[in-house]
């Protein structure tokens, strides 16, 4: 099942999933959110961004009480290894390969949570592959955007996990209360006990009273 430049990697337990050594490899970020979302029985799950698809699958793994999972990512290549990834550990989904503003009507009000690792960086990726590049830069998506698509696919009351990085944290909340998601969970990430925080998570309801709670940090690696 495996193309040029793939290798298999294990994710959890027994697990594998199809990553590419030329091309953007998950990190633990994406650990770090599958692990802070919640589900509920039933759940129709998204992962906005979903790259090779750790997130979703790594949810996916964690929760199987939910009832379906759509991944949701632009680059052909990255959204094809989903699918092998999906079809070889027997993992009911569906992969749409397309831009998250691309995203058909017909899933406006849909999911009750939506997962998403975007882009942090806001701009530039001289000297950098594209395919990699985008992965990681707002080129295509501006976090206004990911708020707005997230908002429109979730049904009222649904949930949106995001990560992020912890010096946008001002905006992040900005532009989710702007948008009708309520901020109601938050952690914040760091590298190591009393470092300075690098990440920040933030669970999201739309239609949401105020109120949020804040949780400890988390240390990555110490999950």
């Amino acid at each position: 099942m495996l193309k040029d430049g793939e290798v298999l990697e294990s994710f959890f337990g027994d697990k594998k999933i199809i990553q590419n050594v030329n091309l953007y490899r998950f990190t633990s970020d994406s650990i770090l959110l599958s692990r802070f979302a919640r589900a509920k029985a039933g759940d129709r799950v998204a992962d906005f961004c979903s790259g090779s698809g750790v997130v979703g699958f790594h949810f996916l793994c964690l929760n199987p009480v939910i009832s379906s999972l759509d991944l949701f990512e632009m680059q052909a290549s990255l959204a094809d290894m989903s699918r092998r990834t999906a079809e070889m550990n027997g993992f009911d989904c569906t992969v749409h390969c397309c831009k998250i503003q691309d995203i058909g009507r017909e899933y406006d009000d849909k999911f009750s949570l939506i997962l998403c690792n975007p882009p942090y960086e806001r701009a530039g990726f001289e000297n950098e592959v594209y395919e990699r590049a985008v992965c990681r830069k707002e080129l295509t998506v501006t976090l206004f955007e990911t708020v707005d698509c997230a908002y429109r696919a979730l049904k009222f009351g649904g949930r949106l996990a995001i990560i992020q990085r912890a010096d946008r944290t001002a905006e992040l909340i900005y532009l989710l209360k702007k948008r009708g998601l309520e901020p109601k969970r938050l952690q914040l990430v760091t590298g190591a006990m009393g470092a300075k925080p690098y990440l920040v998570m933030i669970e999201a309801v739309k239609g949401g009273k105020e109120g949020i709670e804040i949780l400890p940090e988390v240390v990555n690696g110490k999950l």
